[in-house]
């Protein structure tokens, strides 16, 4: 018989009241007083096996709960040793993937620095190209380095050259060597850009009129030097080609100055940008290709007729050996026919030699009264 904890606490407490009663009753019978009453003596021995009983109960509860707590204890340790494992396998992956943004973070802060590094050389570059086109000379410079790139890439090496001097002692920028018609032609790369600087920067209307006279006045000038200096009769085709570097002045000069670009139709001085510069190169590249073609035209039917002359001979010699062929086909015919009679002669031949030869034979072996008689 087991008892839960409320039922020995229970029994413990009536168990205490028992025994304080007993003790009081034998405090009453005095101190010397022997236990006389069975029924006292009965009630202290169940008293006494009852406090027996309840400390083997009591007994039994401590190692039960101390089995309690061991187990509680236990499951506690194995479920603070999982919930630390869990945390530290949480904190490295946090780490992992602290380090790992730490060091995506890393390479774009240092290619935000390489971009940084690189807006920082454009910017210089930038400032470079804008003093190169403030200064006439950096300019001008820069206009044939541009013009020298399209033509290299654009033309074969015999077909042009730079610097090239003319018989009036003035120096091309480039010369198109082409044939005649049309002959030669210069490429300028001098542009006048301070006007259009000008007109880009004026702010009102009375500094844009400025502007704009003084800009279709500087390209009118260089036009007509253009035209003097690099159209010569007999020794250059009769135009010339003026180079502008940039697309926008090219877009700026055909859309607000017609008047400046049918003064240079007129002294034909034909105003080309890179793009449109690039287009002209590729017609020029089409007429040589086209004359190198008649030059080798020539020299073909030269071949060509070489060549008619050849077969000619051929033919002449085929024609002999024909004749040859032919000849020796009659003479085969006719050894044929010598070959043919030669044969039906031995043929012959051998029949009346065989036919004399057995007659012989049959006369000597015949009987006497088979030959014929002769008459006498």
């Amino acid at each position: 018989m087991t008892f839960g904890l409320a039922e020995i606490i229970a029994l413990a407490a009536i168990v205490s009241a028992l025994a304080g009663l007993i003790a009081w009753l034998v405090a009453r019978q005095g101190p010397k007083a022997p236990v006389s009453d069975p029924l006292l003596g009965e009630l202290v021995g169940r008293l006494g096996q009852m406090a027996q009983t309840q400390a083997a109960q009591q007994a039994m509860l401590a190692e039960r709960m101390q089995a309690q707590e061991r187990a509680l204890n236990k499951a506690m340790d194995e479920r603070l040793a999982d919930v630390t494992k869990r945390i530290g396998e949480g904190l490295v992956l946090s780490a992992e993937k602290t380090s790992a943004t730490l060091h995506d973070l890393r390479e774009r802060l240092a290619v935000i620095d390489v971009a940084q590094k690189n807006l920082t050389e454009l910017s210089t570059q930038v400032v470079g190209l804008q003093d190169i086109l403030s200064n006439k000379q950096a300019r001008g410079a820069f206009g044939e380095v541009q013009m020298h790139d399209i033509v290299t890439a654009a033309l074969p090496a015999d077909a042009y050259g730079f610097q090239a001097v003319l018989s009036n002692g003035r120096r091309a920028d480039c010369l198109l060597l082409l044939p005649n018609p049309p002959g030669p032609i210069v490429i300028d790369a001098k542009f006048p850009l301070d006007g259009y600087q000008a007109l880009r920067d004026c702010t009102d209307d009375v500094a844009r009129k400025l502007a704009t006279r003084r800009f279709a006045d500087d390209v009118l000038k260089h036009i007509k030097d253009i035209a003097a200096r690099y159209i010569i009769p007999g020794e250059t085709a009769e135009s010339a080609l003026m180079f502008l570097p940039s697309e926008a002045v090219y877009a700026e000069l055909h859309a607000n100055f017609r008047g400046v670009i049918e003064e240079s139709y007129r002294n034909r001085v034909w105003i080309v940008s890179p793009t449109t510069l690039m287009a002209t190169l590729n017609t020029v590249r089409a007429v040589l290709k086209d004359v190198q073609m008649r030059k080798q035209a020539g020299r073909i039917q030269k071949e060509v007729g070489t060549l008619l002359e050849d077969v000619k001979r051929l033919e002449s010699r085929l024609g002999g050996l024909f004749t040859h062929i032919n000849q020796a086909q009659k003479d085969v015919a006719l050894v044929e026919t010598s070959m043919t009679k030669i044969i039906s002669r031995a043929e012959k031949i051998e029949a009346v030699q065989l036919g004399a030869a057995d007659t012989d034979e049959l006369v000597a072996h015949a009987p006497p009264e088979a030959l014929p008689r002769a008459e006498g």
